[in-house]
């Protein structure tokens, strides 16, 4: 699997480059903001949005977190698990090869790309936590736009 857990001190002590215009999880989400609790119906909950943007990931999180992003986030996710044991898979449905990026409630960067079905990024949580995920979809060209459908489910992914 391609998931790669990058704190963003870490990369900070690792010496990457932290532009002035990087992924701002502070920023209003472009296509909107959910809060779903554990159970949560329709599963899976599903968004169709642009992927990619201007900004290269790789600029702000390092060489294992690919693509381009726009500057705030596509989608937040407010998650309240409850006291659920369900994992929280996030994925990224699309024709066109996309990567995808989620600020995690405790701070972390996770990165993914072609772990997920059809070789689409996924990200697992096992079980997910309370709190916000600013969630990013990339694209591996700068400026282009693509068609996608960000899927947030608490069931195991199957073959698209």
């Amino acid at each position: 699997m391609k998931t790669v857990r990058l704190a963003a001190l870490a990369a900070s002590a690792l010496g990457l480059a932290m532009s002035a215009a990087a992924q701002d999880f502070m920023k209003e989400a472009t296509y909107g903001t959910i809060e779903l609790s554990a159970g949560f119906q329709p599963d899976p909950h599903e968004i169709d949005l642009r992927a990619g943007g201007s900004l290269d990931a790789t600029d702000k999180l390092g060489s294992n977190c690919p693509g381009f992003v726009a500057d705030a986030p596509d989608y937040d996710l407010l998650y309240d698990n409850g006291s659920g044991s369900l994992p929280l898979i996030i994925t990224v449905r699309s024709a066109y090869d996309t990567t995808l990026i989620v600020n995690t409630p405790n701070g972390d960067w996770l990165c993914d790309d072609d772990s997920g079905p059809s070789h689409n990024p996924s990200i697992r949580f096992d079980p997910g936590a309370d709190g916000l995920y600013d969630i990013w979809v990339g694209t591996y060209e700068q400026g282009s736009l693509q068609d996608a459908t960000l899927v947030i489910s608490e069931l195991s992914s199957s073959e698209d």
